[in-house]
Protein backbone atom coordinates (compact mmCIF):
# COMPACT_ATOMS: atom_id res chain seq x y z
CA UNK A 1 0.00 0.00 0.00
CA UNK A 2 1.28 3.47 -1.03
CA UNK A 3 2.48 5.70 2.19
CA UNK A 4 0.89 8.72 3.26
CA UNK A 5 2.84 10.95 6.07
CA UNK A 6 0.69 11.24 9.13
CA UNK A 7 -1.42 14.74 8.98
CA UNK A 8 -0.94 15.81 12.22
CA UNK A 9 3.02 14.71 12.74
CA UNK A 10 4.46 18.16 13.37
CA UNK A 11 1.67 18.47 16.64
CA UNK A 12 3.70 15.66 18.15
CA UNK A 13 6.79 16.80 18.38
CA UNK A 14 9.35 19.03 19.84
CA UNK A 15 11.74 20.89 17.68
CA UNK A 16 14.82 23.16 19.07
CA UNK A 17 16.83 25.64 17.06
CA UNK A 18 20.53 24.27 16.63
CA UNK A 19 23.03 26.32 17.87
CA UNK A 20 22.90 29.82 16.13
CA UNK A 21 21.68 28.28 12.91
CA UNK A 22 18.60 28.70 10.99
CA UNK A 23 18.40 24.66 11.63
CA UNK A 24 15.28 23.53 14.10
CA UNK A 25 16.56 19.32 15.17
CA UNK A 26 13.32 17.07 16.34
CA UNK A 27 13.84 17.02 20.38
CA UNK A 28 13.88 13.39 18.97
CA UNK A 29 16.37 11.79 15.90
CA UNK A 30 16.30 8.13 14.65
CA UNK A 31 19.31 6.53 14.53
CA UNK A 32 20.12 3.55 12.28
CA UNK A 33 23.45 1.98 13.87
CA UNK A 34 21.92 -0.86 14.45
CA UNK A 35 18.56 -3.19 13.59
CA UNK A 36 18.62 -1.69 10.36
CA UNK A 37 20.81 -3.33 8.08
CA UNK A 38 20.94 -5.93 5.56
CA UNK A 39 20.51 -8.68 8.43
CA UNK A 40 17.24 -7.40 9.41
CA UNK A 41 13.63 -7.91 7.91
CA UNK A 42 12.89 -4.49 5.37
CA UNK A 43 8.90 -4.43 6.71
CA UNK A 44 10.21 -3.92 9.97
CA UNK A 45 12.95 -1.41 9.41
CA UNK A 46 10.68 0.41 6.95
CA UNK A 47 7.68 0.38 9.55
CA UNK A 48 9.86 2.11 12.13
CA UNK A 49 11.16 4.59 9.72
CA UNK A 50 7.87 5.57 8.49
CA UNK A 51 6.16 5.74 12.20
CA UNK A 52 9.32 7.94 13.13
CA UNK A 53 8.24 10.60 10.82
CA UNK A 54 4.47 10.02 11.41
CA UNK A 55 5.73 11.30 15.07
CA UNK A 56 7.55 14.49 13.83
CA UNK A 57 11.06 13.07 13.83
CA UNK A 58 12.44 14.61 10.77
CA UNK A 59 16.21 13.66 11.70
CA UNK A 60 17.43 10.35 10.59
CA UNK A 61 21.15 9.92 11.37
CA UNK A 62 22.99 7.30 9.78
CA UNK A 63 27.04 6.85 8.63
CA UNK A 64 29.05 4.59 5.71
CA UNK A 65 29.71 1.84 8.11
CA UNK A 66 26.15 0.98 9.82
CA UNK A 67 24.67 -2.18 8.95
CA UNK A 68 25.85 -4.88 9.10
CA UNK A 69 26.82 -5.97 6.66
CA UNK A 70 28.64 -1.58 6.31
CA UNK A 71 26.77 0.18 4.01
CA UNK A 72 23.48 -1.52 4.04
CA UNK A 73 21.45 0.68 6.58
CA UNK A 74 21.85 3.77 3.78
CA UNK A 75 20.87 1.36 1.69
CA UNK A 76 17.62 -0.11 3.65
CA UNK A 77 17.08 3.75 3.81
CA UNK A 78 17.36 4.49 0.51
CA UNK A 79 14.49 1.69 0.03
CA UNK A 80 12.78 3.63 1.92
CA UNK A 81 12.69 7.28 0.78
CA UNK A 82 12.19 5.51 -3.01
CA UNK A 83 9.24 3.47 -1.97
CA UNK A 84 8.17 6.08 0.76
CA UNK A 85 9.56 9.27 1.98
CA UNK A 86 10.57 10.65 -1.40
CA UNK A 87 7.88 13.38 -2.00
CA UNK A 88 8.36 14.45 1.67
CA UNK A 89 12.76 15.07 0.88
CA UNK A 90 12.33 18.62 2.18
CA UNK A 91 10.80 18.30 5.02
CA UNK A 92 13.63 15.45 5.72
CA UNK A 93 16.86 16.12 7.73
CA UNK A 94 19.35 13.04 6.76
CA UNK A 95 22.82 13.07 8.23
CA UNK A 96 25.70 10.66 7.44
CA UNK A 97 29.43 10.22 8.63
CA UNK A 98 32.80 8.93 7.60
CA UNK A 99 35.90 8.41 9.16
CA UNK A 100 35.93 4.92 10.76
CA UNK A 101 36.85 1.44 9.01
CA UNK A 102 34.96 1.12 5.92
CA UNK A 103 36.52 -0.25 2.97
CA UNK A 104 40.18 -1.84 2.53
CA UNK A 105 43.78 -0.43 1.93
CA UNK A 106 44.87 3.11 3.22
CA UNK A 107 42.01 5.28 2.51
CA UNK A 108 39.33 3.12 4.15
CA UNK A 109 38.98 4.90 7.24
CA UNK A 110 40.35 8.37 9.12
CA UNK A 111 39.92 11.30 7.67
CA UNK A 112 42.30 11.93 4.44
CA UNK A 113 40.21 14.52 1.94
CA UNK A 114 40.38 10.93 -0.34
CA UNK A 115 38.33 9.02 2.25
CA UNK A 116 35.64 11.59 3.30
CA UNK A 117 34.82 12.21 -0.62
CA UNK A 118 34.79 9.26 -1.88
CA UNK A 119 32.73 8.02 1.03
CA UNK A 120 29.92 10.57 0.80
CA UNK A 121 29.71 9.75 -2.85
CA UNK A 122 29.17 6.15 -1.94
CA UNK A 123 26.33 7.24 0.54
CA UNK A 124 24.84 9.41 -1.77
CA UNK A 125 24.65 6.49 -4.36
CA UNK A 126 23.59 3.85 -1.37
CA UNK A 127 20.71 6.13 -0.28
CA UNK A 128 19.31 7.37 -3.86
CA UNK A 129 20.05 10.87 -2.80
CA UNK A 130 21.66 13.90 -4.56
CA UNK A 131 22.76 15.40 -1.12
CA UNK A 132 22.44 15.15 2.09
CA UNK A 133 21.44 17.62 5.13
CA UNK A 134 24.39 17.14 7.17
CA UNK A 135 27.97 15.27 6.80
CA UNK A 136 29.69 14.95 9.63
CA UNK A 137 33.39 13.55 10.37
CA UNK A 138 33.10 10.56 12.82
CA UNK A 139 36.07 10.70 14.71
CA UNK A 140 39.53 12.69 14.55
CA UNK A 141 42.29 11.51 13.02
CA UNK A 142 45.72 11.87 14.89
CA UNK A 143 47.76 11.68 11.45
CA UNK A 144 45.82 13.88 8.78
CA UNK A 145 46.12 17.35 9.63
CA UNK A 146 42.98 19.01 10.92
CA UNK A 147 43.10 21.56 7.85
CA UNK A 148 42.56 18.70 5.43
CA UNK A 149 39.66 16.62 7.58
CA UNK A 150 37.82 20.10 7.74
CA UNK A 151 39.00 21.22 4.15
CA UNK A 152 36.95 18.37 2.91
CA UNK A 153 33.82 18.62 4.92
CA UNK A 154 33.49 22.34 3.13
CA UNK A 155 34.34 21.08 0.04
CA UNK A 156 31.46 18.83 0.44
CA UNK A 157 29.12 21.91 1.03
CA UNK A 158 30.27 23.56 -2.19
CA UNK A 159 30.02 20.90 -4.23
CA UNK A 160 26.48 20.69 -3.30
CA UNK A 161 26.44 17.15 -1.84
CA UNK A 162 26.23 18.38 1.97
CA UNK A 163 24.22 21.73 2.90
CA UNK A 164 25.90 21.70 6.31
CA UNK A 165 28.68 19.52 8.29
CA UNK A 166 29.12 18.21 12.00
CA UNK A 167 31.84 16.69 14.17
CA UNK A 168 31.31 13.29 16.16
CA UNK A 169 33.26 12.14 19.21
CA UNK A 170 36.07 15.16 19.08
CA UNK A 171 37.23 16.79 22.09
CA UNK A 172 36.93 20.18 23.21
CA UNK A 173 40.18 21.81 22.24
CA UNK A 174 39.70 19.57 18.66
CA UNK A 175 36.18 20.55 18.28
CA UNK A 176 37.31 24.44 19.01
CA UNK A 177 40.37 24.03 16.07
CA UNK A 178 38.09 22.72 13.56
CA UNK A 179 35.27 24.95 14.60
CA UNK A 180 37.83 27.87 13.74
CA UNK A 181 39.46 26.56 10.54
CA UNK A 182 35.77 25.83 9.02
CA UNK A 183 34.95 29.34 10.04
CA UNK A 184 37.56 30.57 7.83
CA UNK A 185 36.44 28.51 4.76
CA UNK A 186 33.28 29.73 4.87
CA UNK A 187 31.21 26.48 6.56
CA UNK A 188 30.64 26.96 10.24
CA UNK A 189 30.19 23.96 12.64
CA UNK A 190 26.69 23.47 12.63
CA UNK A 191 26.44 20.08 15.45
CA UNK A 192 28.69 17.83 17.13
CA UNK A 193 27.14 14.54 18.35
CA UNK A 194 29.14 13.04 21.31
CA UNK A 195 28.20 10.52 23.67
CA UNK A 196 26.09 11.42 26.18
CA UNK A 197 23.92 9.91 29.06
CA UNK A 198 23.15 9.77 32.66
CA UNK A 199 25.94 7.59 32.45
CA UNK A 200 28.26 9.29 30.41
CA UNK A 201 28.52 12.79 30.84
CA UNK A 202 31.86 13.73 29.61
CA UNK A 203 30.75 16.93 27.39
CA UNK A 204 29.83 18.87 30.74
CA UNK A 205 33.42 19.05 31.10
CA UNK A 206 34.59 21.61 28.41
CA UNK A 207 33.08 20.69 25.31
CA UNK A 208 29.22 22.02 25.89
CA UNK A 209 31.16 25.32 26.65
CA UNK A 210 33.09 25.55 23.38
CA UNK A 211 29.71 24.52 21.46
CA UNK A 212 27.95 27.23 23.16
CA UNK A 213 31.04 29.93 22.05
CA UNK A 214 30.72 28.61 18.63
CA UNK A 215 27.02 28.87 18.22
CA UNK A 216 26.60 25.21 17.28
CA UNK A 217 24.43 22.51 18.49
CA UNK A 218 24.90 18.87 20.00
CA UNK A 219 22.99 16.04 19.05
CA UNK A 220 23.42 12.60 21.76
CA UNK A 221 23.95 9.63 20.79
CA UNK A 222 23.29 6.48 23.16
CA UNK A 223 21.10 8.71 25.52
CA UNK A 224 20.06 5.50 27.29
CA UNK A 225 23.90 4.08 27.95
CA UNK A 226 23.62 1.86 25.10
CA UNK A 227 20.71 -0.13 26.72
CA UNK A 228 21.61 0.27 30.49
CA UNK A 229 18.96 3.14 30.93
CA UNK A 230 16.20 1.15 30.45
CA UNK A 231 13.31 -0.82 32.48
CA UNK A 232 14.64 -4.09 30.56
CA UNK A 233 18.05 -3.67 32.09
CA UNK A 234 16.87 -3.21 35.37
CA UNK A 235 14.81 -6.50 35.11
CA UNK A 236 18.16 -8.43 33.83
CA UNK A 237 20.32 -6.89 36.75
CA UNK A 238 17.95 -8.31 39.11
CA UNK A 239 17.93 -12.12 37.25
CA UNK A 240 21.07 -12.26 37.18
CA UNK A 241 22.04 -11.48 40.84
CA UNK A 242 19.91 -15.11 41.24
CA UNK A 243 21.57 -16.96 38.70
CA UNK A 244 24.65 -18.90 38.81
CA UNK A 245 25.14 -18.96 34.88
CA UNK A 246 25.59 -15.03 34.11
CA UNK A 247 25.91 -13.21 30.92
CA UNK A 248 26.90 -9.73 32.38
CA UNK A 249 30.24 -8.74 33.79
CA UNK A 250 30.88 -9.46 37.36
CA UNK A 251 31.36 -5.87 38.47
CA UNK A 252 27.91 -4.74 36.58
CA UNK A 253 25.93 -7.20 39.01
CA UNK A 254 26.53 -5.97 42.59
CA UNK A 255 24.18 -5.10 45.32
CA UNK A 256 25.12 -1.48 45.47
CA UNK A 257 24.59 -1.01 41.30
CA UNK A 258 21.67 -3.12 41.43
CA UNK A 259 19.91 -0.86 44.36
CA UNK A 260 21.05 2.41 42.40
CA UNK A 261 19.37 0.84 39.21
CA UNK A 262 16.65 0.41 41.07
CA UNK A 263 15.95 3.95 42.11
CA UNK A 264 16.22 5.52 38.97
CA UNK A 265 13.49 3.10 38.11
CA UNK A 266 11.42 4.43 41.41
CA UNK A 267 11.33 7.97 39.90
CA UNK A 268 10.40 7.31 37.07
CA UNK A 269 7.64 5.56 38.14
CA UNK A 270 6.77 8.07 40.55
CA UNK A 271 6.87 10.54 37.38
CA UNK A 272 4.18 8.49 35.55
CA UNK A 273 7.01 7.69 33.15
CA UNK A 274 9.19 4.20 31.99
CA UNK A 275 12.94 4.50 32.66
CA UNK A 276 13.77 5.24 29.23
CA UNK A 277 11.47 7.96 29.03
CA UNK A 278 13.32 9.84 32.20
CA UNK A 279 16.84 8.91 30.76
CA UNK A 280 15.85 10.87 27.55
CA UNK A 281 13.93 14.08 29.79
CA UNK A 282 17.15 14.41 31.81
CA UNK A 283 19.75 14.30 28.70
CA UNK A 284 16.91 17.13 27.11
CA UNK A 285 16.54 19.06 30.30
CA UNK A 286 17.74 22.74 30.14
CA UNK A 287 21.67 22.96 29.74
CA UNK A 288 21.53 19.62 27.80
CA UNK A 289 21.19 19.04 24.47
CA UNK A 290 19.75 19.96 21.47
CA UNK A 291 18.10 16.24 20.41
CA UNK A 292 18.71 12.58 21.40
CA UNK A 293 19.13 9.67 18.90
CA UNK A 294 17.29 6.71 20.09
CA UNK A 295 17.31 3.41 18.03
CA UNK A 296 15.19 1.08 18.13
CA UNK A 297 14.07 -2.71 17.04
CA UNK A 298 10.45 -2.20 17.40
CA UNK A 299 8.00 0.52 16.49
CA UNK A 300 6.64 0.25 19.84
CA UNK A 301 9.97 1.54 21.38
CA UNK A 302 9.79 4.75 19.21
CA UNK A 303 6.28 5.22 20.47
CA UNK A 304 7.84 5.06 23.67
CA UNK A 305 10.79 7.51 23.42
CA UNK A 306 8.84 10.22 21.38
CA UNK A 307 6.12 10.23 23.89
CA UNK A 308 8.78 11.89 26.01
CA UNK A 309 8.61 15.17 24.55
CA UNK A 310 5.17 15.40 25.85
CA UNK A 311 5.61 14.82 29.83
CA UNK A 312 6.87 17.21 32.47
CA UNK A 313 10.69 18.22 32.59
CA UNK A 314 12.25 17.37 35.85
CA UNK A 315 12.10 19.52 38.74
CA UNK A 316 15.50 20.76 40.71
CA UNK A 317 14.70 18.02 43.12
CA UNK A 318 14.27 15.48 41.02
CA UNK A 319 17.61 16.07 39.37
CA UNK A 320 19.83 16.54 42.73
CA UNK A 321 17.73 13.52 43.33
CA UNK A 322 19.49 11.76 40.26
CA UNK A 323 22.90 13.11 40.70
CA UNK A 324 22.94 10.96 44.04
CA UNK A 325 21.89 8.15 42.67
CA UNK A 326 24.56 8.23 40.10
CA UNK A 327 27.62 8.69 41.79
CA UNK A 328 29.31 6.10 41.66
CA UNK A 329 26.97 3.87 39.31
CA UNK A 330 29.41 3.66 36.56
CA UNK A 331 28.74 2.73 32.66
CA UNK A 332 29.61 -0.87 32.46
CA UNK A 333 28.40 -2.45 29.10
CA UNK A 334 26.07 -5.12 29.56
Amino acid sequence: MPYYADDKRYEQMIYNRCGKSGIKLPAISLGLWQNFGGDKPFENSRAMITTAFDLGITHFDLANNYGPPAGSAEETFGQVMKKDLRPYRDELLITTKAGYYMWPGPYGEWGSRKNLLSSLDQSLMRMGLDYVDIFYHHRPDPDTPLEESMGALAQAVKAGKALYVGLSNYGPEDTKRAAEILKQLGTPLLVHQPNYSMLNRWIEQGLQEVLREEGAGSVAFCPLGRGQLTNKYVRKLEEESESKARSLKPEAVTAERIGKFRKLEAIAERRGQSLAQMALTWALRDGGVTSVIIGASRVSQIEENAAAVHQPPLTAEELREIDDVMRGIGDIPW
